[in-house]
């Protein structure tokens, strides 16, 4: 099979000849049985062919993921290595989600992606937890008091894709006002459709602005501390590194929300367990970060040399995408992790949600989803303890994209009641 060229004559290889197709409706319906068929006709390491035919290697095995991950030098997160470049379209929907080169700390390596992570990482530990939780809490009051006399909600729409974006916009240091905006903008970039470019483009303008604008009068935010730094960064590498920060954090942390909302409303473990949600939501949250984690693939890492991975030749310049979800549901390690009876994931965290390594999420940073996950999950059950699907939970529909695994909507009832806060 060969790869069509966008931009010339030439045509690259794949690297085997039966790819398997990274679309369609199973990664939506039953994405594990994907991956159980995929480890057992492929192996850990899987010849796949992105939207357009271009090739990849998808990596599901847990020890070999691990090994991607852990190795900078030989599998770098340096997109210029990838050798399709003369064959992608200017238009392809994938780039906001694999990227280009740029100045960013997701998409440089070495030294200078260590620059970043001394500039970025700070700013973000420097997030009050406290004050986050209490700025959370006084969201999802404003956003239950506008349904909660109805009896019926969206959870998705309404409250879970909200009130992470009004809480990393207040961090971040946007208005309030702006929040809808950039959740739409964040959730098209995600979903990798036709109008993805064109809502990276808008979501850089808007982070271009606010850099503008903190520099001119500087508060008590996450842009004015990266500001703040003694190195020097060009404003360019501001707006990038903030574009990673709000895309990578908006969509993940709404997703972590609902799915974990859903799996108490659906699995009888919890049932018996929604009124006592502050215990429980802790163990539902951790149990989709094993079982249904909301990044389900992340682009990428590119080889740096010839190499073997698994049982497979991997070529200097081939994209590998980490399948998260799938290294998670391995056998191999489940395996190991169940051998005292338990569930794999109960109290364990040794999971891939946050991938792993040198660009793994930074840990302030996925404190601060958590922060923000958990807080709404228990206002949300603090204030309308009986909720329950208003749907079958066959037929809930998953987001359409092979990399984020989120619903489209969650569908609640419960007993009316009245708002606290004068928002309705």
């Amino acid at each position: 099979m060969t790869t069509p060229s966008a931009t010339s004559g030439n045509t690259q290889q794949c690297p085997v000849a039966h790819a398997v197709p990274l679309s369609g409706p199973g990664f939506q319906i039953d994405p594990n049985h994907l991956y159980r068929e995929m480890r057992r006709e492929h192996g850990p390491v899987v010849a796949v062919e992105l939207p357009g035919g271009f090739p990849a290697w998808l990596v599901i095995g847990y020890r070999e993921l691990h090994q991607v991950t852990s190795d900078p030098e030989l599998f770098p997160r340096d997109v210029g290595l990838w050798n399709q470049w003369p064959n992608i379209p200017e238009d392809w929907p994938l780039l906001p989600m694999v990227g280009r080169p740029m100045p960013s700390i997701y998409f440089t390596a070495g030294a200078e992606h260590l620059r970043h992570v001394a500039m970025v990482e700070p700013a973000l530990e420097a997030v009050d937890p406290f004050e986050l939780r209490r700025t959370c809490e006084d969201l999802a009051d404003q956003l239950i008091d506008v349904f909660c006399g109805r009896g019926a909600a969206d959870l998705v729409a309404d409250f879970a894709e909200p009130l992470p974006v009004l809480a990393i916009a207040r961090i971040v240091g946007f208005p309030d006002a702006d929040g809808p905006q950039l959740a739409w903008l964040m959730k098209t970039m995600a979903d990798g459709g036709a109008d993805a470019q064109t809502a990276y483009l808008h979501l850089l303008e808007r982070i271009q602005h606010l850099v503008a604008v903190k520099k001119a009068r500087p508060g008590d935010d996450l842009v004015s501390r990266m500001l703040a730094h003694p190195t020097p960064f060009t404003d360019q590498e501001y707006a990038m590194d903030l574009m990673a920060i709000t895309a990578a954090g908006h969509l993940t942390t709404a997703d972590w929300l609902a799915s974990s909302v859903r799996l108490m409303l659906t699995d009888d473990r919890f049932a018996a367990a929604l009124g006592g949600g502050r215990h429980s939501a802790g163990q539902a949250m951790n149990e989709v970060l094993w079982e249904e984690t909301p990044t389900q693939i992340l682009a990428g890492r590119w080889a740096a040399r010839d190499t073997r991975l698994g049982d497979k030749l991997i070529r200097a310049g081939d994209m590998l995408l980490l399948g998260l979800a799938a290294a998670n549901a391995d056998p191999h390690v489940r395996q190991h992790l169940s051998a005292s009876g338990e569930p794999a994931h109960t109290g364990n965290s040794a999971h891939f949600a946050f991938s792993y390594g040198e660009y793994r999420c930074p840990f302030p940073a996925q404190q601060i989803a958590e922060i923000i996950a958990r807080t709404g999950i228990e206002v949300f059950l603090d204030r309308l303890p009986d909720i329950d699907l208003a749907v079958p939970a066959e037929s809930l529909v998953r987001r359409p994209s092979v990399f984020m695994r989120g619903m489209v909507s969650l569908p609640v009832r419960f007993t009316p009641v009245r708002a606290v806060g004068g928002h309705q």
